[in-house]
């Protein structure tokens, strides 16, 4: 079955993805006068950003990957209570994943990642700016800062060389003091004597509803979605012609943007090259009626998670794993969150407890992929944003189009293509 939209000024681009940065995407590449269709098989908002703490984490640009990781992985597979966990079972599959996980921890390649993420993350507002101003609700995007507390001196004194790095990016912290966290979260009040604050931060008012919200102006400016399953790109010689669903429907394109997810490793022999794709489990629990007051959102750093006040509760999470594609949720982590969280705040109330789960893409760098196919030089991929679904979906969605556009870039995309990893 072949499905056509009504007939309007310029091409026709399909989106395969509605999670944050594929309605970005989207948005981005209808401002350019497209017909765009968006396709994802999940309900808008229903998503791995949803499952996250809602930050726009400008100057989180240093790599998960750190020195002496290697050194860490004995105690991950013994400690599954750890902040970070890695399941025995998902060892032999995820090793050569992490063998260039492992290379990028060297402290040059450390500072390099960092310049490279902070070109991207320096443009996050400016960039959601023109995209939420078209949206009804104005409050999306929250006015206040985020808090990081730490359990000793030791804890903020080794965020020490990474604060400095920041710094040095351009991005701003605060250490705080025990009188300074009460005054910003009296819930906190006397539990923490070591804080930072980050100015340069803010938290979307809820995860689920910014990405509907989104969705919901896409729509309204004449955008399609559609809900289902994309089988397969079709294909002409070296381009897209469009996509097929699972279903059999058709949807004929003169660009497509692959922006979904851990999703997107379905189409790489599609695309050309190799790229490692990893998802990395991320557990969220939420309290839609916490009974404690949270004015910010707050990471816990020696926890390894963070309590988010959403319109639609406080969510806590943040605690990630690695289990290996298609492995079964283990929402015991959640109860490892639940059960730290309450020794911080014991009289959080537990009524209609809802756990979550999102698989953040990862790639060993942890750089996301914004870049052309190298096989199909119609199709553009933007995935592997891992914890920076959200603080980069709008950014993403900027420099997909500048590339469906044949412009130059104003950033370098170098660093982010799918191409990188042909070579380590």
């Amino acid at each position: 079955m072949i499905n056509t939209q009504s007939p309007t000024s310029g091409q026709t681009a399909v989106v395969i993805g509605g999670g944050i940065v594929g309605v970005c995407c989207a948005l981005y590449l209808q401002r350019e006068g497209h017909r765009v269709t968006l396709i994802d098989p999940q309900a808008p908002g229903d998503s791995t950003a949803k499952w996250s703490c809602g930050q726009m984490a400008v100057s989180e640009v240093i790599p998960l990957s750190k020195p002496g990781i290697l050194k860490k992985i004995p105690g991950w597979l013994l400690d599954q209570k750890g902040p970070l966990a890695l399941r025995p079972s998902a060892l032999p599959g995820i090793l050569p994943w992490f063998l260039r996980f492992v290379a990028c921890a060297r402290h040059s390649r450390i500072v390099d990642i960092a310049n490279e993420m902070a070109t991207l993350t320096h443009h996050v507002y400016e960039d959601y700016a023109p995209l939420l101003e078209r949206c009804a609700d104005k409050t999306l995007m929250g006015e206040r800062p985020i808090i990081e507390v730490f359990d000793t001196p030791q804890g903020l004194a080794q965020e020490g060389p990474h604060r400095e790095l920041r710094r040095s990016l351009g991005f701003k912290s605060e250490v705080l003091d025990r009188a300074a966290i009460a005054d910003l979260e009296p819930a906190l009040a006397g539990k923490f004597s070591h804080g930072l604050l980050f100015p340069d931060w803010r938290a979307v008012s809820d995860t689920q509803g910014f990405i509907a919200a989104l969705t919901q102006s896409f729509i309204d400016q004449g955008g399609v979605r559609v809900r289902g399953q994309v089988r397969a790109i079709d294909e002409n010689a070296d381009r897209a012609s469009g996509v097929t669903l699972v279903s059999g429907e058709r949807y004929p394109a003169d660009h497509v943007v692959i922006a979904a997810g851990t999703g997107s490793r379905q189409f790489f022999s599609q695309i050309g090259g190799s790229v490692p794709l990893a998802g990395i489990a991320g557990y969220q629990v939420l309290l839609p009626h916490s009974g404690v007051e949270v004015r910010h959102s707050v990471i816990y750093a020696d926890g390894g998670f963070c309590f988010a006040p959403m319109t639609r509760g406080l969510q806590i999470g943040g605690t990630i794993e690695f289990s290996g594609p298609d492995a079964e949720p283990n929402f015991k982590r959640a109860d490892i969150i639940l059960e730290k969280a309450r020794k911080i705040l014991p009289q959080l109330q537990l009524d209609d407890v809802e756990y979550g789960i999102g698989y953040r893409p990862f790639l060993p760098d942890t750089k996301p992929v914004i870049d052309r196919s190298a096989r199909l030089s119609n199709v553009f991929l933007a995935f592997g944003h891992g914890q920076l679904g959200l603080t980069l979906g709008a950014t993403t969605g900027r420099l997909i189009a500048d590339l469906v556009a044949e412009r130059p870039p104003a950033q370098d995309l170098t660093p982010f293509s799918a191409r990188r990893f042909a070579f380590t």
